[in-house]
Order: C-alpha cells, then sequence, then structure tokens
C-alpha cells in the first residue's frame, strides 16, 4: 500500500484565523452558485396507448425517472386518460384522442412522445408524433414492414426531432456485459450463438391477428433473440434459413405462425440458431468465442435476470429498472444532442431481419439474403 509522511507545519493564530476565514468562504461560494442555477427541466413523456405494457411498466418507470416525468397520454377512453391524470398529476388538457396528435405542437409539457400501441399503429401514430414536432420513442419492433420504418424515418428526419426503439435490454447490466465482452475481444470473436424466447399465448387478442401484429411471436418474441444475437455477432446477418414450426392450436393462430425456428449467418462465420413460439416456453442466450463463453437465463424478463461466463456467474445488484433507465437515456440524448444507443435505424435492421425470416419459411427454408 502506498503511503504518505507529513512533515509538521507550524501556524501562527492569525494565520489560522485567516485559513479558516478562507475556507468557509469556499464552502458556501458553491452553494450560492447552485441557487442560482436550478436542475434541468424533467423532459415531459406522453404514452400513446395505455395497455398492458403503458399500465404495468413504463407508467411506474415514469415515477422513477430523473431526467424525464410522464406530463400526457393518448388514449381512445377518455375516462382512463382522465385517471391517469389523477394518478399521475398531469393536467386533463394534456389527454389527447389518437385522432388529435396534432394539437401537441402547442403543448411546451410534451417533449417526447412513446408509441406503445400494437405493432400494426405504429408507423400512423409514430408519424403523427413527428409532425407535432415531438421526439418519439417507439416501442418494438418498429412496424410491420421495412417501408413503415422508412416512413417514420423520413417523417422524423423531415421534423428533425429524434427517433429511438424500446429496446429496454440495452440497459440492462447483464446486456451491458455481453456488449463490454464484445468491445474489448476478451474472449475473442462470437462465433456460435443460440437462443430462444417462447410462452404460452393463452387468450385471443390483437398479437394473433396479422393486420395489428404484424406477424406471430416472430414479431413479439423472437425480435429480443434477434437483437441479442447481433449485440454478440457486433454485426447484422448476411443471411437466414427458417421454418415455421407445425401448430398445435391452427385455431387460434389462423393467420400468424404459432412457432419458428431460423438460423442467422454472421459475417466471418458466425452463426446463431435462435426459436420463438407462442407455445413454449424459453427464455435464454448463449454465445461461445475461442476463449469463453457467455450466458444469460432467464434472458429477456423485465427483472431478476441470471447470468454467466466461463469465468464464473454474473451478478449485478441492486437490480434495475429497464424501462426508467431507457427512457432517461433518451431524455439525455434529447438534451445533449448525443446519439441514441438504439436508433430508428437499428429498429429497421431488425425489421428487415424479420422479413427475410419470413420469406424463407415462405420458401420451405431457402437460404434468403438480408437486404440490409
Amino acid at each position: 500500500m502506498k503511503t504518505v509522511s507529513h512533515a509538521p507545519v507550524s501556524f501562527s493564530r492569525r494565520q489560522f484565523i485567516g485559513q479558516v476565514s478562507a475556507a468557509a468562504a469556499l464552502a458556501l461560494a458553491p452553494r450560492w452558485g447552485r441557487a442560482t442555477e436550478p436542475a434541468p427541466r424533467q423532459l415531459g413523456v406522453a404514452l400513446v396507448g395505455l395497455g398492458g405494457y403503458s399500465s404495468g411498466q413504463l407508467g411506474p418507470a415514469l415515477r422513477l425517472t430523473e431526467h424525464c416525468r410522464l406530463a400526457g397520454v393518448v388514449t381512445g377512453d377518455r375516462a382512463k386518460g382522465a385517471r391517469w391524470a389523477r394518478d399521475h398529476g398531469f393536467p386533463e388538457n394534456n389527454i389527447f384522442g389518437y385522432d388529435t396528435m396534432d394539437r401537441m405542437a402547442g403543448n411546451p409539457d410534451i417533449d417526447i412522445v412513446y408509441v406503445v400501441t400494437p405493432n400494426g399503429l405504429h408507423a400512423t401514430h409514430a408519424i403523427a408524433a413527428a409532425r407535432a414536432g415531438k421526439h418519439v420513442i417507439c416501442e418494438k419492433p418498429m412496424a410491420n414492414t421495412v417501408a413503415e420504418c422508412d416512413a417514420i424515418l423520413a417523417a422524423c428526419a423531415a421534423a428533425k426531432v429524434r427517433l429511438s426503439i424500446g429496446y429496454r435490454l440495452h440497459f440492462d447490466p447483464y446486456h451491458e456485459e455481453l456488449r463490454r465482452l464484445v468491445r474489448t475481444g476478451e474472449f475473442g470473436s462470437f462465433r456460435q450463438m443460440s437462443g430462444g424466447f417462447a410462452f404460452r399465448l393463452g387468450s385471443a387478442q390483437w398479437r394473433a391477428q396479422k393486420q395489428l401484429a404484424g406477424g406471430g411471436p416472430l414479431m413479439d418474441l423472437g425480435v429480443y433473440v434477434i437483437q441479442e444475437s447481433c449485440m454478440a455477432a457486433d454485426a447484422a446477418p448476411v443471411a437466414v434459413t427458417a421454418r415455421e414450426r407445425p401448430k398445435a392450436r391452427p385455431e387460434f393462430f389462423r393467420d400468424v405462425e404459432e412457432g419458428i425456428a431460423w438460423t442467422m449467418e454472421f459475417p466471418g462465420g458466425g452463426k446463431s440458431e435462435c426459436f420463438t413460439s407462442y407455445n413454449d416456453a424459453r427464455n435464454d442466450f448463449r454465445a461461445e468465442a475461442e476463449r469463453g463463453w457467455f450466458e444469460v437465463a432467464p434472458a429477456y424478463s423485465y427483472r431478476n435476470l441470471r447470468g454467466a461466463t466461463s469465468r464464473g456467474p454474473l451478478r449485478f445488484e441492486p437490480p434495475v429498472n429497464q424501462q426508467a433507465r431507457q427512457m432517461d437515456d433518451f431524455a439525455q440524448c434529447v438534451r445533449t444532442g448525443r446519439a441514441s444507443p438504439v436508433p430508428g435505424e437499428m429498429g429497421r435492421r431488425d425489421v428487415a431481419i424479420i422479413e427475410a425470416i419470413y420469406a424463407s419459411a415462405a420458401a420451405d427454408g431457402a437460404r434468403t439474403v438480408v437486404p440490409i
């Protein structure tokens, strides 16, 4: 341990009093300065759609955020909006309908609009928010098609507003550790990857309707596995092969897949074997490199993730609120001009991968190039 010795120092009474006075003045000076510099205003967020994700995750997270706050809602149910206004302390004139989002343009309380409606409505609502001059977070997947993603990107560029995708796992420490390992190259390049996300969808809802969902579990759950694989490979795939699984409940999944398995090929020879389903149970990811491996299971949940590497278990405490960190990061991006780590272009990339997976499955597993 490094030690530092101090020679004795003698002070006169006058020197001592002078130095104490100077120290007191220095201690008080920052307090005076801070009094004239109020803390930055929290940016106002409006949630578009008040379904389960808003009520169960985003609303509670916005009580924890440091740089943003809930300032309004967009809903088709005025009474529900009024309850949110009372619960979260924003005025009722900050309740908008889906057909009156343009009125946000004159509302200084709202800086950011978070689109949380079904996938098939993302483009409509994200474009309306951009045209109102508001920065946009669009929940994943960005949209049902690449064409819709392009329309969102164009609208945000024309309005000069920022766009981010709701990829909350980028703000979770287990997934941050995966990206750190990729960045440092400590284990070498991850070449063999595998992952799956599946649960049983038990009730009829929009997620089983192609017009609203764009597809089945690939759009909802599979996008997480795509994201994780791209993180580990540090690249987008060049090609995919895919096959839809036989349906155990064809009457329920009439126009979307029930389950699908696919392989992604990455530059340099890396591969990821992936799976998603609305009739199984999986929640895992593993990546292997020349000098080590990384795994996380549960991998995609809101909380209680567990992970390990070839060096041993991973444990990050205290647990984080992924959504609060995600929204605070975007608020800081808006405030400082820093680029979002989860931009609209990343959302478009993933929808292009999804389209290639569906194309391969429709062609009986033919290898399909990803046009990114």
